[in-house]
């Protein structure tokens, strides 16, 4: 079995949600399909979500939400109209949007669960009718009847430890296509509650968890994921054909990826083979993700790379022999909700990595002041205007020269290196640069490292 999660892209419209109905019935293995709320259609347009959040927001306001309630009204009745679909359907967008814009605002992250919710619980009964209408028998999966039980965290929810067994016994026990709504489920006393931004990637995978599907396809927009940033590399043509856990871990922690890694930790965890493919070109075989891979030796995967992060320097002559020293530090970060990227440090000596908007100024000199007073330092400093690199693959595990390879091609291009961290697992080495120079030197690697990889775009298990 095969669960399938499409993106906003892939259902934006009613030429998307009719590729979705292509690709689904092209293969029998796909049983159930996770379906977001319609995502941009083109440049500029506006995503369901994002509709049904202003409604929230004008409606707890005390505003008149007519006009944002009739653009998600609108939005709905298009992709009817172009599929074809039966007039009730709208009937049942209206009534749904009126029930939940007049529930209880006692709470407003409660209210605002309930209505943003709402995006994806049309979408997937929308799609549920497009499949039966084109002859092929499908059913909206309703996430309350099916045992999506989350805990009352609005717009954080966790999964309930019962979930997982109750949604096994709904979706192995339906015939034809189930389509499931992401993003949200019912806690036990019956409410709305929503997972994070995001959390269609979060549904698909638990989904795929319950049933120990044979894969979990993630269908977005992109061929599959690139080495690099195709925005700061045009000519990259090579998609990454394979990686691991762990690798697509440390590249997503810069922000590489086309989903957020925690998202799809129930699939993770039940090592589940996750497989990025793209709506738009779906016989494009696009990345798999797997618990392990043949890799090459002395190998890059691929670089990721960030702007916006900063460094606080934490001097103090004999560091070494204080007993909990960084551990006093950390806790007056924590003390104040800042948390870290990385730890570079020395013998008298401590960097601390972290993204730059959480250390703004005003909350900056209090902690700088803090740490001066409370650690009895010698110096305490802040340099933003940081930029960070991470370099990953399995390959460049107990291998001698990849570092000397990068440092080279930095060197080269002019490029200087403030701050060089690896991972303990040695597939991973990230480099902090000033952010004028990022594109230069994600060029120059990107030259040094994957313009003349013969195994780019390879399945190793082929080689």
């Amino acid at each position: 079995m095969k669960v399938c999660k499409f993106g906003g892209s892939s259902v934006a419209s009613a030429a998307q949600i009719k590729k979705v109905i292509d690709i689904v019935v092209s293969d029998p293995d796909r049983r159930v399909v996770v379906v977001s709320a319609p995502g941009k259609r083109f440049a500029g347009d506006e995503k369901v979500t994002d509709m049904l959040i202003s409604c929230a927001a004008r409606t707890l306001a005390g505003e008149d939400a007519v006009e944002s309630v009739e653009r998600v009204v609108s939005r709905f009745d298009s992709i009817r109209r172009e599929l074809g679909l039966p007039e009730d359907l709208m009937e049942n967008v209206r009534s749904g949007l009126a029930k939940r814009l007049a529930s209880s605002k006692r709470s407003p992250a409660a209210f605002t669960d309930g209505v943003k919710a709402l995006g994806e619980e049309f979408s997937a009964r929308f799609c549920a009718a497009a499949f039966c209408a084109a002859g092929h028998a499908a059913v909206y999966a309703d996430p309350r009847e099916a045992g999506m039980l989350l805990s009352e965290e609005f717009g954080n929810a966790q999964l309930l430890p019962e979930s997982p067994e109750l949604l096994s016994k709904y979706l192995l026990s339906q015939s034809g296509i189930v389509v499931f709504p992401g993003f949200f489920g019912y806690t036990r006393a019956g409410q709305v509650v929503t997972f994070s931004r995001g959390g269609s990637d979060i549904t698909g995978a638990i989904l795929a968890a319950a049933v120990s599907a044979d894969v979990y396809e993630n269908f977005t927009d992109v061929d599959s994921v690139y080495p690099v940033d195709p925005r700061i590399v045009p000519e990259v043509k090579e998609g990454i054909s394979e990686m691991t856990y762990r690798e697509m871990r440390e590249l997503s922690y810069a922000g590489f990826g086309v989903f957020h890694d925690e998202a799809v930790m129930p699939a993770i965890r039940a090592e589940i083979p996750i497989n990025i493919r793209n709506t738009n070109r779906p016989d494009e075989p696009g990345t798999m993700v797997l618990p392990r891979r043949r890799t090459i030796q002395g190998r890059v995967l691929g670089l990721a790379c960030a702007a916006g992060f900063g460094t606080l320097y934490v001097s103090k002559y004999m560091m070494n022999r204080e007993v909990g020293f960084v551990s006093k530090l950390l806790g007056i970060l924590a003390d104040e909700g800042i948390s870290f990227e990385s730890i570079p440090a020395g013998v008298d000596n401590v960097s601390v990595i972290m993204r730059d908007e959480l250390f703004r100024p005003g909350v900056r000199e209090r902690i700088m002041e803090r740490i001066g007073r409370e650690l009895q330092t010698d110096e305490v400093s802040y340099e933003a205007g940081l930029a960070v690199i991470m370099a990953v693959g399995e390959g460049m595990r107990c291998t001698v020269g990849v570092g000397e390879r990068i440092w080279g091609a930095l060197s080269r291009a002019g490029v200087n290196v403030q701050m060089i961290n690896q991972g303990s697992s040695e597939i991973s080495m990230m480099f902090g640069i000033r952010e004028e120079d990022l594109v230069k030197a994600v060029r120059a690697l990107y030259d040094e490292l994957f313009a003349n990889d013969p195994y780019a775009g390879k399945r190793l298990t082929n080689v």
